[in-house]
């Protein structure tokens, strides 16, 4: 990329707002999955009884396990956000952004 066209681009009002949206949504999902995963994390050493306990009388699977999927599942869903979010809004705006810099 030459040096005129990457100047134009960044001095695009739409490219700002594509970086500050991109951000915002990044660091809030990124702080979702800190939460989910440290909260696991938390119960894990803080509660070993009711994690340790069978999820069902008698069984071997302990709660921890159902838990510890549930985390996995959570942070697949919040990819699948971040993917929705940037088909959606970010690869439109992308597309406007190259064709105005053109």
């Amino acid at each position: 990329m030459d040096e005129a066209l990457r100047k134009k681009i960044l001095a695009n009002p739409k490219y700002q707002r594509l970086i500050s949206h991109r951000t915002g949504l990044a660091r809030r999902l990124s702080a979702a999955m800190i939460v989910v995963y440290y909260g696991y994390i938390l119960a894990v050493a803080l509660l070993p009884q009711q994690m340790g306990a069978p999820v069902f009388e008698g069984g071997v699977t302990s709660l921890g396990f159902p838990a510890g999927v549930g985390v996995i599942v959570i942070a697949v869903l919040l990819t699948g956000v971040y993917v929705f979010q940037a088909n959606r809004r970010f690869d439109p705006l992308i597309r406007e952004i190259v064709e105005e810099a053109r």
